[in-house]
């Protein structure tokens, strides 16, 4: 069972290029949305890896944005478990199907063919994972991108993909310390969120891309070393109130 994505028409879903990345992939384009005010949420490259800040009930969405000229599906999950059918995520389950150069927004953990329940960070034993007696992949946003078996045959021999870092489990060595909270994703409340059911054949059983993106609390990012410690000065406007004086005179000469 797969379900196709609605296009999506907003120049809020146009990627920028600052300082830090603003989405990832090759096959299309995976950002983490904050759905109270629709931007994407920085992401941060360290050790190898993908990381946006998450704020405790902060609902997001993961947006997906196509940038090939076909059909994909995108098997997709969210602390390890598959956001269609909230089982233990793997690469050959249930996943959403997109149109060519198309968008949309994965909201939540879908409930019905016209219902969600939101995506929200929270402390990880509030986590649907953590619920659900699953906690051990926290913290990851995971899309497995399949392009669709064409009516022709290929003419090249098809060619085991190489293992990526994308393909490996997190890092032992990226993990919070321990007295830092960790971060999961909660079983928010109820939204509307229609699809409908399409047929999709993969062209192959291994993912053409694996995408990931980690979260955690800012507090974590700068433990870990992902978010530089500095000390940010808060700029005054007017800096020099409280001193005034009359014109003082000019320096002895």
């Amino acid at each position: 069972m797969s379900y196709p994505f609605k296009p999506l028409c907003a120049a809020a879903l146009l990627i920028l290029c600052t300082t830090q990345a603003q989405a990832v992939g090759r096959l299309a384009d995976l950002t983490v949305v904050d759905r109270s005010n629709g931007v994407n949420l920085p992401v941060y490259f360290h050790a190898g890896q993908h990381w946006v800040v998450g704020t405790p009930g902060a609902k997001y969405a993961i947006s997906l944005c196509s940038k090939v000229g076909e059909r994909l599906l995108a098997v997709t999950s969210v602390d390890g478990l598959n956001v269609l059918s909230g089982a233990s995520a793997a690469w050959g389950q249930t996943g959403y199907v997109f149109g060519s150069r198309s968008c949309y927004e994965i909201t939540g953990w879908r409930k019905s063919d016209s219902e969600v329940a939101a995506f929200e960070f929270s402390a990880s034993g509030d986590s649907y994972a953590a619920l659900t007696g699953r906690p051990k992949n926290l913290g990851v946003i995971g899309v497995a991108l399949f392009r669709e078996r064409r009516p022709e045959p290929a003419i090249a021999p098809s060619v085991q993909p190489r293992r990526s870092q994308a393909d490996s489990a997190p890092s032992p060595s990226a993990a919070a310390p321990m007295s830092i909270q960790k971060l999961g994703t909660a079983h928010g409340q109820r939204e509307e969120s229609l699809v409908s059911h399409t047929e999709f054949e993969r062209a192959q059983t291994r993912p053409n891309e694996v995408i990931q993106i980690r979260y955690e609390s800012r507090e974590a990012l700068v433990a870990l070393g992902v978010i530089p410690n500095g000390v940010h000065r808060v700029p005054n406007p007017f800096p020099m109130s409280g001193h005034d004086s009359y014109v003082p005179d000019p320096p002895a000469r």
